[in-house]
């Protein structure tokens, strides 16, 4: 007699193997959409830094009226700020562009920016205000309430 036909042990392991294929796919799946949810928001906050990159790269790091003699903003508001330090413990929510404009976009994220005076041999080595030529602008990117991530460069006053 010959065998025509599978049997009910041969079906039962089958569905067994498939059932497992399709599981261990299913949890790829779901963990590649979380990488690239992860991915799509550093993304955005790389974009965010530029932003405010750009916007102080060509501003002098000290009031051009005032000179030294304030650390912070000296006007009032966001549309005023004439130099870097004008920037330093601003938080910008929702963020804004190089272009000083919100972006209603991007409401659930954003910009915290920090400028601090750095020690010439040591840019880690925070100092007095004012008491170097060097300062580093650090931009701190939010989603909600969780940072994101941070970057910092090295800006001369000269």
């Amino acid at each position: 007699m010959k065998k025509t036909a599978f049997s009910l042990i041969e079906v039962l392991i089958a569905t067994i193997l498939i059932g497992l294929a399709i599981t261990a796919l299913l949890a790829a799946n779901g963990s590649f959409t979380i990488a690239n949810s992860a991915g799509a928001d550093l993304s955005t906050a790389e974009f965010l830094f530029e932003q405010i990159r750009e916007l102080t790269a060509l501003l002098p790091v000290v009031d051009p009226q005032t000179g030294t003699a304030t650390f912070g903003p000296e006007e009032t508001g966001l549309t005023y700020y004439d130099d870097l330090d004008d920037f330093d413990g601003a938080n910008f929510s929702p963020p804004i562009d190089a272009n000083r404009n919100v972006l209603n976009d991007f409401a659930a994220f954003s910009q915290l920016v920090f400028v601090e005076n750095v020690n010439p041999g040591n840019f880690e080595q925070v100092v007095s205000d004012h008491s170097t030529s060097f300062v580093r602008v650090t931009v701190n990117v939010f989603l909600n309430t969780k940072q994101i991530c941070s970057t910092s460069w090295i800006r001369a006053r000269y």
